[in-house]
């Protein structure tokens, strides 16, 4: 399954579906900032960031799209910049990764049982991908969730990757309705006859960690939560959140 995971990984890489963003990603690479000046930009989709050890991928994390000096420069989900900063030192309180920064795709980071993914693999202007971009992209998402049979929790980082996952939930019949599991920070929502957990954070977005809106006590939370669902498949208190 890894392997095919990694097969997926190149599809993404290779995708041209939007080509107001692969213009915009033209358009970042033409225009670095200064201190990036010297380095080669990944300037494509990103793919999903894979776990690196030997267990079965059991947590899928959905952000919004790759940052454009961020991810778009790395080419690694959540690298370079300080929502990656802040995300990875909450896995890493929880376990979920070996270190708690990430820096480059060179710096030992690896992941523990868990696939990050987006809703979006390009940078898009303004953070915003547009709905049409969102569904083209659609595909991606679908694919993984495909390729993680022993699935048990999801976290989804802001509203956008949580629509994005509701969608999923619906079309696989884990839901019936978007409002059997609504977004909002913290809470637990036991789907797909108790085999998975929808687990929703605000995103880590220096909108919103700087205003303290989204700490980091509050982020670790729900990965702990997530990390707690792979011990024995769901937890015995989250049966009934429906």
């Amino acid at each position: 399954m890894q392997q095919r995971l990694k097969q997926l990984n190149q599809t993404v890489a290779d995708c041209k579906r939007c080509p107001r963003l692969a213009a915009y990603l033209k358009e970042v690479d033409e225009r670095k900032r200064a201190s990036y000046r010297e380095e080669d930009y990944w300037s494509r989709p990103v793919p999903n960031l894979l776990s690196s050890d030997e267990l079965p991928a059991r947590i899928l994390i959905v952000g919004l799209a790759p940052g454009a000096h961020g991810a778009n420069r790395t080419g690694r989900m959540f690298t370079g910049d300080r929502s990656g900063d802040f995300l990875f030192e909450a896995m890493h309180h929880a376990g979920l990764c070996n270190q708690p920064v990430s820096k480059h795709c060179q710096d030992g980071l690896t992941l523990r049982g868990c696939v990050i993914t987006a809703a979006a693999h390009c940078a898009p202007p303004g953070n915003k991908p547009t709905g049409e971009e969102l569904i083209c992209c659609r595909d991606h998402l679908t694919a993984t969730i495909d390729l993680m049979p022993e699935l048990k929790a999801v976290v989804t980082l802001g509203r956008i990757a949580h629509d994005a996952v509701l969608s999923q939930a619906i079309e696989r019949g884990w839901i019936e309705r978007r409002k059997d599991a609504p977004f909002g920070h913290g809470l637990e929502h036991c789907v797909a006859g108790g085999a998975v957990v929808l687990l929703p954070s605000y995103h880590p977005s220096q909108q919103n960690t700087f205003t303290g809106r989204l700490t980091m006590p509050m982020l670790t939370q729900v990965f702990q939560a997530a990390a707690g669902c792979t011990r024995d498949a769901i937890r015995p208190d989250f049966a009934g959140d429906d």
